[in-house]
């Protein structure tokens, strides 16, 4: 199956549209794909001599690119134009090369035409089209009549597939990755569908949906063009400086939740500050008369702007104090969250069919790696044979919760242990000295798991602070070693406590009284993260 490309954008391979196609393309996982540039072609306007009719049938009496493109364009199973909307249809080498095609057809007039038209040349009845575009507004509606009127006399209305997607001006910006990587992935859903049949009204109505609000779109893209709308039609001047654009840019991406706030940004290297109000109904950029803040951040302005980029991390800088936060830390935790621009979108059936189950995908879950001891700890306790027996199913039953978990090393490091602490209670060994032993492996491993570069916390924690990625940040990597530290030095009081309390009448207690000191350490550990960046964010 032969796929062409027809790249419309001036910009070549840099055009908004394609991101889209190529998701599209790596969706519908098609191999022979060709791929060209419009504007690196040399194509002359049409004459209107019609010398294709008549003295040359079927050939242009130009010589340029042209005829080359037509013969690909004729062998081709399916063609995806893909280009941004100019001044409501396509750019203006794209419509060049729409009306140099005059050659696929025939002169004559076609009677099944109902206003009129001109049979094609060629047999391209089984020819799939699909067109990708991007526009500058803020929503497609009302803005692609022009475009699939002429589309709609060139194929047949009906007879092509579309992906007409707003707000193009996101595509290729960092600070906007994320939004737009979510749109890909539906985009990527699209080529699923397409390459099996047709794309769904669910992923349709998901494409058209816009990325953005209309006032956080309209907000943003207003401030990017680096001047201000004054009084009349032609009035315009430049701001200050970039640093007010820019914050009114990131406040234009505030998502309310009912609660106002006040944050402060003061660039230091600029001497610049400006306050982002929040309040329930959206955010208000102040730069004089300040509210009292909530949240003040102290950054280099080239800093602020590395991070909303993603040139560099933001955790990362934090831990290097390359900024401080005063005030309120909570929005920090919540940052991502707050200024994503839109509310995330559910997805759809077929989204997440598309998404594959890797074990890079899933998350990790402690209680998973905390089943088995806890099942001895309590069940030897009571019962030696019945736990000994529990311990041993527990252990077995861990690899299964791995088909919808990701594994941990240290998951595998119980299975055998718990695994033979069960046995030996089994073959009549002491379980005034097993379950002792169980604590202080226990313990054991979590300390020597703080040894290594990602301590036993960190690969259960870093779910809760946005992803994998978190496992490189160092302030994550150093909170997580502290408290492990402090889980490992636990266990260990726990071993000699259980040791003595064994010989005791409250030896089928042991599980109960153990639960405390681990529900102790979960509190702590809920403020122990929070606290410390708060603190180190102060500098």
């Amino acid at each position: 199956m032969k796929i062409l490309v027809i790249n419309g954008s001036p910009k070549g391979q840099q055009s908004s549209t394609m991101h889209i196609t190529q998701a599209f393309l790596n969706g519908a996982g098609f191999t022979d794909v060709e791929m060209i540039d419009v504007s690196k072609l040399k194509i002359k306007s049409c004459l209107g001599c019609y010398a294709c009719w008549n003295k040359t049938p079927g050939q242009c009496i130009i010589r340029d690119d042209m005829g080359e493109f037509l013969k690909k364009r004729i062998e081709a199973d399916i063609v995806i134009w893909s280009f941004p909307l100019y001044c409501f249809n396509v750019p203006g080498g794209l419509k060049n090369l729409i009306d140099r095609q005059l050659p696929l057809k025939l002169p004559f007039m076609s009677p099944d035409a109902e206003n009129g038209g001109h049979p094609s040349r060629y047999d391209l009845t089984n020819q799939r089209h699909i067109i990708i575009s991007t526009c500058g507004f803020w929503t497609t509606k009302g803005n692609y009549g022009s475009v699939t009127a002429m589309f709609d006399r060139l194929f047949g209305a009906g007879k092509y597939d579309t992906i007409f997607c707003a707000q193009g001006g996101l595509f290729g910006r960092p600070e906007t990755k994320n939004l737009v990587d979510e749109y890909l992935e539906t985009v990527k859903c699209a080529g699923i569908e397409y390459v099996n049949g047709s794309i769904s009204e669910a992923t349709q109505a998901d494409l058209a949906d816009p990325i953005l609000p209309r006032n956080a779109y309209e907000t943003a893209a207003d401030a990017s063009w680096g001047i201000e709308i004054t009084e009349g039609t032609e009035g315009s001047k430049n701001p200050p400086d970039d640093s007010l654009n820019f914050t009114k840019q990131m406040a234009a991406f505030y998502v309310p939740d009912g609660k106002e706030r006040v944050i402060e940004m003061h660039y230091t290297d600029i001497n610049k500050t400006y306050q982002i109000w929040m309040n329930p109904h959206g955010s208000k950029v102040i730069t004089d008369e300040f509210k009292k803040y909530t949240t003040k951040i102290e950054t280099p302005y080239s800093v602020w702007l590395a991070i909303s980029r993603g040139e560099i991390s933001g955790q990362d800088a934090l831990f290097q104090q390359q900024y401080k936060i005063l005030g309120d830390f909570d929005i920090m935790m919540r940052w991502d969250e707050l200024f994503s621009g839109a509310k995330p979108k559910k997805k759809t059936a077929a989204t997440e069919a598309s998404v594959p189950s890797s074990q890079s995908q899933r998350k990790t879950d402690m209680k998973i790696l905390l089943m088995p001891w806890i099942v001895i700890w309590i069940g030897l306790a009571i019962n030696p044979i019945v736990g000994g027996a529990l311990g041993v199913i527990s252990a077995v039953l861990v690899p299964l919760l791995w088909l919808r978990y990701r594994s941990v090393i240290y998951e595998y490091i119980t299975i055998p242990i718990v695994a033979g602490l069960s046995l030996a209670a089994l073959l009549g060994i002491d379980v005034r000295i097993i379950v002792p032993v169980s604590y202080l492996c226990f313990g054991l491993m979590w300390l020597i798991s703080a040894l290594n570069k990602t301590s036993l916390t960190a690969y259960y924690s870093y779910n809760s602070y946005g992803g994998e990625e978190f496992l490189d940040n160092p302030l994550f990597i150093k909170i997580n070693r502290i408290l492990t530290v402090c889980w490992g030095c636990m266990y260990l009081v726990m071993t000699i406590a259980i040791y003595f309390l064994m010989g005791t009448v409250l030896l089928p207690y042991i599980g109960l009284i153990s639960s405390v000191p681990p529900a102790v350490m979960g509190i702590f550990t809920a403020w122990f993260p929070h606290w410390y960046m708060a603190r180190w964010a102060k500098g």
